[in-house]
């Protein structure tokens, strides 16, 4: 549209200029959307969550793409050619317009003049590029990083501990106390306790009360709500309970990356330490843990102070009286557990029959030994003949990984750091505190942390190699895809800068942000080196024809990234269910179209005059060295 409205400002009839105008934009509308297609694909093919999460951007930016270049190459123009009309009068242009030429007219001014001086001067264009370069890079590397953002989803999780071997009216008295809590706390709909069961562990577990608490709906949540404030405040109301031990824990941000949001390391029993040792391990670690400033709510379930009993069978004894281990087993899972028999209608509802030993005679030590077991001849044996029990202490629940009898501490980072903040912590708590012998991984959620934190530079390296052989199969020639490619990195001081303001870590969304920056600073560049090869062509200086390029380029530039950055005001003041994605995807798009728009065009013109220049010596030296080898010969052919 820009382009056949200035044909027009030159002469044309609007069919003509938007003719003209195609002509000039169809390669570059070809190289952007080349570039828009391929700029994922690397990034797409990774293995895991990562991979997965590129390929649902790929595809997306790809169609949306495809799409926009077909509408760009057959239905604009024909709109531009029938409803585009020459402007007949300066009075048909009102203030609204005329003031916004005025302004922009100077600020274009400005730009000009900045691209003039960095094509004369191309070493301290490149001593700055290499500066604004580096000190992008150094900030983006020490800033803090994440894997995914920490969403509200209108819940979280409290899992209370006892001490071992607590009876259930203790749990019971326990659950009661977290409803009185969560019943006086604002923001909170409703919520479920339930006592016995574990969610860390998703086990049976006697001294455990897990709780599952509802936020109130988003258009119905009080004035400065946020979950971060009621899992503080949560917090500080259930540690006030002394009887038990308490983690607030938010969800995982995608469903099935462990059992709750933070971080999850597994501590591994590799050399055989045994369990009691192993335990001080686990204590030791929790206790340093909770020391540190960038974590908060440590705390594990591993525990072998369990109160259990140990049963012993004299197996020569048992074979003597005739009586089978299978039935010294059957008689104690029937007596004191349970054992089905069948099922019966009644209600409407289809009920389990099943035997049990009624709960006055299995509470005693000595209920066990007045237990009887029939032999093979049919008579009643009392267990007390061939079993003996015994009080002792072990694991309720007995885990293992990568084959390893192992214990899980879950914990998350404190307000103010990030995740891969409070992982570099644990990992040094961890590194100095486990003895020969045990060892440790990440799982859940800090697995795939780790596992995406070191393949950033790698998607990012990848993405420009592939971009910039595009570019240089469609132009032919590897220095105009430098140019273009040289842009880019500019655009991280915008990044670097938005996250640092809003106060985001570095995550996925960032490594997302990164790619798609790629492709949208590229195309800026694109438009001016397309431009200032055909002035080149026909004739203009290499210095006068990126000048021109520029002024040419510049309004369209402007105003596209313009159009594209209001759109993702939107994300920036996302709310909601999803909120916090959208916030950091739009920062980091915000912040690098911002920054490849007023700091990376004015360098494009200079990139384009010193490969251009580079190209040229390079051609003419090629063309003497051709004319020195045709000279010998056409010497020896003379008579």
């Amino acid at each position: 549209v820009e382009n056949t409205s200035r044909h027009i400002e030159q002469g044309l009839a609007p069919k003509d200029a938007a003719i003209k105008a195609m002509a000039e934009l169809t390669g570059p509308i070809l190289g952007i959307t080349l570039v828009l297609t391929a700029v994922f694909l690397p990034a797409s093919f990774l293995p895991g969550i990562t991979g997965r999460m590129f390929r649902q951007f790929a595809l997306v930016i790809a169609a949306t793409a495809i799409i926009s270049a077909l509408i760009a190459l057959t239905l604009n123009p024909a709109q531009c050619a029938l409803h585009l009309k020459p402007q007949t009068s300066e009075r048909r242009v009102n203030g609204f317009y005329r003031g916004f030429n005025r302004v922009y007219e100077a600020v274009e001014g400005r730009y000009i003049g900045a691209v003039r001086w960095l094509t004369v001067h191309p070493r301290s264009m490149g001593c700055l590029f290499l500066a604004i370069v580096v000190l992008a890079g150094a900030a983006f590397a020490r800033h803090p990083t994440a894997f995914l953002p920490v969403e509200d989803q209108g819940y979280c999780l409290i899992v209370a501990r006892l001490p071992p071997g607590a009876a259930q009216p203790r749990v019971r008295e326990l659950a009661a106390d977290i409803d009185a809590v969560l019943g006086t706390t604002r923001g909170i709909k409703g919520w479920v306790t339930s006592g016995g069961y574990s969610a860390l562990d998703s086990a049976t577990l006697s001294n455990v009360v897990t709780g599952y608490v509802m936020y109130d709906d988003w258009d119905q949540r009080p004035a400065g709500f946020s979950q971060a404030k009621v899992i503080a405040e949560l917090r500080e109301r259930l540690g006030a309970i002394r009887k038990a031990e308490f983690a607030v824990l938010i969800p995982p941000p995608i469903p099935g990356l462990g059992q709750a949001g933070g971080f999850e390391m597994v501590l591994e029993d590799r050399g055989g330490i045994g369990p009691r040792p192993f335990q001080d391990v686990v204590r030791l670690i929790l206790s340093n843990a909770r020391e540190q400033a960038a974590l908060r709510g440590m705390t594990t379930t591993f525990s072998v102070d369990s109160p259990q009993l140990h049963l012993d069978i004299n197996r020569t004894m048992a074979e003597s009286l005739g009586v089978t281990i299978d039935d010294v087993f059957q008689t104690l899972q029937t007596y004191l557990g349970s054992t089905y028999v069948n099922q019966f209608n009644k209600f409407n509802q289809s009920l389990q029959v099943r035997v049990q030993g009624e709960a006055d005679h299995r509470r005693q030590l000595q209920d066990i030994a007045g237990l009887h077991v029939a032999n093979r001849s049919g008579q009643m044996v009392p267990l007390g003949a061939i079993v003996s029990v015994r009080r002792m202490l072990g694991s309720e629940l007995i885990t293992r990984y990568n084959l390893y009898p192992s214990a899980s501490v879950v914990g998350g980072a404190a307000p103010g750091f990030s995740s891969g903040q409070a992982l570099d912590a644990m990992q040094r708590v961890a590194v100095a505190s486990l003895p020969p012998g045990a060892g440790y991984d990440w799982t859940g959620l800090a697995y795939q942390e780790r596992l995406a934190g070191k393949q950033a530079y790698f998607i990012f390296a990848l993405s420009l190699t592939l971009v910039f052989l595009a570019l240089a199969g469609q132009y032919e020639s590897w220095t105009d895809p430098a140019v273009v490619i040289l842009s880019v990195p500019i655009a991280l001081v915008g990044i670097v800068a938005a996250l640092a303001i809003r106060g985001f870590p570095a995550d996925l969304y960032t490594q997302i942000g990164l790619v798609l920056m790629i492709a949208l600073a590229a195309k800026n560049a694109i438009l001016i080196v397309a431009f200032a090869k055909q002035l080149r062509a026909g004739g203009m200086p290499v210095a006068d024809a990126a000048v021109e390029a520029a002024r040419r380029r510049f309004r369209p530039i402007v105003m596209t990234s313009i159009a594209f950055i209001l759109g993702v005001v939107p994300l920036l003041t996302a709310t909601g269910a999803g909120a916090a994605s959208q916030q950091a995807l739009g920062t980091v798009v915000f912040g690098g179209m911002i920054a490849s728009t007023l700091l990376a065009i004015p360098f494009v013109p200079g990139f384009y005059v010193v490969m251009e220049n580079l190209a040229e010596r390079r051609r003419k030296r090629r063309s003497v060295a051709g004319d020195a080898g045709r000279a010998p010969a056409q010497a020896s052919d003379a008579p």
